[in-house]
């Protein structure tokens, strides 16, 4: 009876505990908003940024392929729409494909970068319903490769450059505007810039780049949007699985074909997931977010003393955006072998992409694949490698300003942290400082998300005018 007496109590004080830390859960304060009006020249907007969508600066790995005459004509379009900033901000051509400028403010201290980059993906114009590079405008929206990734973050930012130096205003602190030509194929432009940003001695107290946007249902039992800033950057790890033989016919198979063993490797990987983690990224926003749902998630993520590996299970059962936060993912994305039907292929590979938690570095992963699939035949080659990045300061003052013009701008949306899986240019800021957010102020529907390098890219006109003020009150406050 006594045993069954503490077990009773045990369970009590257990089912106690749960449910006052989901009750007392609270949200935090909302960031406060500034004040003001602001005006955005919409014409003018709407002109510039069909101009910038016309110049086709398609980056590629293969430089004797890129047209180099397209981005001649970016750099001549950005002279002729923003006369006052060439003319107030000198501009400094640095590595490949940068450009920085520079805005002198009036006080001495950290400067603010505000980043994105110019070059684009291509786009196969046989699938789209509009050409991808004439800047339609047609119903109020405006239709190219670059509209949301990412040239309207360039027409956002210097928009507002523009227009505030009509009005003679100077920025506090030093502005500078870093912009890339080559962050789509990882190039070294904003390499370039960091560096000559080191060798001057100066570290930026604010770095701004693309990441996260305003979005719908993204955290269980939140109707609100979020509005989620990137901290931190998973690395990426492309690698290669290849085994090779002498080949042959068809018609006398071995009892193990190259690609059966590869598909043996495949199937160990995808059945030995890396074992799961909570970031610093991925646990403020889980505790900024919970605080907004729904009881029975709040019981769940108020307490993940209790519940964290149950997340992770369902994480691995059921793949997508709740794994992808908690674990290292490995997609295997390419497979070769032979090119004919009744020959066995010399050599056969398998392409993984790898998408690295803060804690598994590239070499750690490799062995950790290796040991996975438990085959000394098959020789895996790093194609390219980069590690996740450290995660930013989410208690600076700077990080407070960037959640109050959010909040002034778009007041019904939380404001979270979050990991982003992709890789951005920023990373190569924290070299330099500690500071670096990755937020596009823009409001997405799923269906505009998912024309991210795809087909149809386009985006409302409403949208590209609610960018250009985020700048404009992100400048004045700074």
């Amino acid at each position: 009876m006594n045993i069954f007496l503490i077990i009773l109590t045990i369970i009590i004080i257990f089912c106690t505990t749960l449910l006052v830390r989901a009750l007392t859960l609270r949200p935090y304060p909302m960031p406060g908003s500034l004040t003001g009006n602001v005006i955005v020249n919409e014409d003018k907007v709407a002109a510039d940024f069909s101009a910038i969508l016309q110049c086709k600066t398609v980056s590629n790995r293969e430089e004797s392929l890129t047209d180099w005459t397209e981005f001649d004509k970016f750099y001549e379009t950005l002279k002729e729409h923003y006369p006052l900033v060439h003319a107030n901000c000198p501009l400094e051509k640095i590595g490949p494909a940068g450009l920085l400028f520079h805005w002198k403010g009036k006080e001495n201290g950290g400067p603010v970068v505000l980043m994105s980059h110019f070059d684009v993906v291509p786009a196969d114009e046989e699938y789209w319903e509009k050409p991808p590079f004439d800047g339609i405008i047609e119903d109020g929206v405006i239709w190219g490769r670059g509209a949301i990734d990412t040239k309207v973050t360039i027409c956002g930012v210097l928009n507002a450059a523009e227009q505030l130096l009509e009005t003679g205003f100077v920025p506090t602190s030093d502005i500078y505007f870093s912009f890339g030509g080559d962050e789509e194929i990882h190039g070294a432009s904003c390499i370039a810039i960091v560096s000559w940003f080191a060798e001057k001695g100066i570290r930026p107290r604010l770095v701004v780049d693309e990441g996260g946007v305003i979005v719908q249902d993204i955290f269980p039992g939140v109707t609100a949007p979020c509005a989620v800033i990137g901290i931190g950057e998973k690395g990426v790890l492309d690698l290669e699985c290849s085994m090779e033989s002498l080949g042959g016919h068809a018609s006398t198979p071995p009892p193990n074909t190259l690609v059966g063993e590869l598909a043996k490797a495949v199937t160990r990987i995808e059945n030995n997931p890396f074992p799961g983690k909570l970031t610093k990224p991925v646990a403020e926003m889980f505790d900024t977010l919970c605080r907004h749902s729904s009881f029975g998630y709040r019981l769940i993520f108020a307490n993940l003393w209790c519940f964290l590996p149950l997340l992770k299970y369902f994480g691995r059962k059921n793949g997508g955006n709740l794994n992808a936060m908690l674990r290292t993912t490995c997609a295997v994305t390419r497979m070769e072998g032979s090119k004919a039907f009744n020959v066995l292929p010399p050599k056969a590979t398998i392409g993984m992409n790898l998408r690295l938690m803060d804690g598994t570095t590239v070499d750690s992963a490799l062995a950790y694949i290796k040991k996975v699939v438990k085959n000394d035949e098959i020789k895996l080659t790093v194609v390219s490698g980069g590690e996740a990045s450290a995660h930013s300061d989410t208690t600076s003052t700077e990080y407070e300003t960037l959640k109050k013009v959010i909040h002034t701008i778009w007041p019904e949306a939380l404001i979270a942290p979050y990991l982003m899986m992709a890789a951005t240019d920023s990373r190569h800021y924290l070299r330099i400082t500690d500071r670096v957010y990755r937020f596009s102020p823009l409001k997405l529907t799923k269906e505009e998300r998912a024309m991210i390098h795809s087909h149809n890219e386009r985006l409302p006109l409403e949208s590209l005018y609610k960018v250009v003020e985020f700048y404009l009150r992100l400048i004045q406050t700074v």
